[in-house]
C-alpha cells in the first residue's frame, strides 16, 4: 500500500503537474483547491502527509493546519508557498508544519523532502522495520512479512501496526487510534479494535502491545 498525500494548491496547472509527478513516483494524491475542500479530504480519507499552499481560498494554509493541530491531528505537513520572509517561515512552523519549501521549487527537491519526512515519521531511514526474528514490516508497501512470506492482515490491522511503529513507547489514546483507523463516515468499533490488537499480538508478541485501561494502547519497543 502506497503513501497517500493531500495536495492543497489553487493553481490548477501547478497542482496537476505536482500530482502527476508524485503519482509517477508511486504515491496516491488527493487534490484540494481551497481550505474547505482540504478539510473534507482529511476527514474522509487516511492521509499520510500533506503538501499545503498558504494563499488559497476559503481558509488559508496556515489556518487549515492550525485547525488540524488544535484537534490533535499530527499528519506530517510541508508548506509550499511563494511567501518567503522569515516571519512567514516562522508562522508556518508555529502553525505546526514539519517542513517549508519556497516557490519556485524543483520537483526532485519536493520528492526528496516528501520521502525524508515519511521516513522520519516512522523513526527510521529503513523501508523495512524488523519486529522480531524473521518478522519485517515494509513501511512503503504497508506489508508484514515472516521469513519473506506475506502475513495476511486486514487493512485496519496494518494501519494500526503502522501507527504503533510511528509512535514507539508512546501511549496512544482510543481517540487517536480511532481517528487513524476509521474514516469520517465510519463509526469506530471498540470490539473490532480489540480484535485487531489481539491479531497483532498473535503475530508480533503479546508483550509488545500494552493495554492502558480506559485510555488506549502502547507499543513497547525494546
Amino acid at each position: 500500500m502506497t503513501a497517500t498525500l493531500l495536495l492543497l494548491e489553487d493553481d490548477l496547472q501547478l497542482s496537476d503537474t505536482v500530482k502527476q509527478f508524485l503519482e509517477f513516483n508511486g504515491y496516491r494524491v488527493y487534490c484540494a483547491y481551497d481550505g474547505f475542500q482540504a478539510q473534507d479530504i482529511v476527514y474522509e480519507k487516511t492521509i499520510d502527509l500533506m503538501l499545503l499552499d498558504v494563499k488559497v481560498p476559503q481558509m488559508n494554509g496556515f489556518e487549515f493546519l492550525k485547525s488540524l493541530r488544535d484537534e490533535g491531528r499530527e499528519i506530517p505537513a510541508i508548506f509550499i508557498t511563494s511567501l518567503n520572509s522569515v516571519d512567514d517561515v516562522e508562522k508556518g512552523f508555529s502553525a505546526g508544519c514539519d517542513d517549508y519549501i519556497r516557490k519556485p521549487f524543483a520537483l526532485k527537491e519536493l520528492l526528496v523532502r516528501v520521502e525524508s519526512l515519511l521516513k522520519r515519521t516512522f523513526g527510521t531511514h529503513e523501508e523495512k522495520i524488523p519486529l522480531s526474528k524473521g518478522l519485517l514490516f515494509d513501511t512503503k508497501e504497508m506489508q508484514l512479512t515472516y521469513e519473506g512470506r506475506r502475513v495476511s492482515l486486514k487493512t485496519k490491522e496494518l494501519k494500526l501496526l503502522s501507527l504503533f511503529l510511528q509512535h514507539p513507547n508512546e501511549l496512544l489514546s482510543y481517540e487517536k487510534i480511532n481517528e487513524t483507523l476509521w474514516g469520517y463516515d465510519e463509526d469506530p468499533s471498540p470490539g473490532s479494535l480489540r480484535t485487531y490488537v489481539k491479531t497483532l499480538r498473535a503475530h508480533i508478541g503479546k508483550e509488545e502491545i500494552e493495554t492502558v485501561k480506559n485510555i488506549g494502547y502502547r507499543f513497547v519497543k525494546k
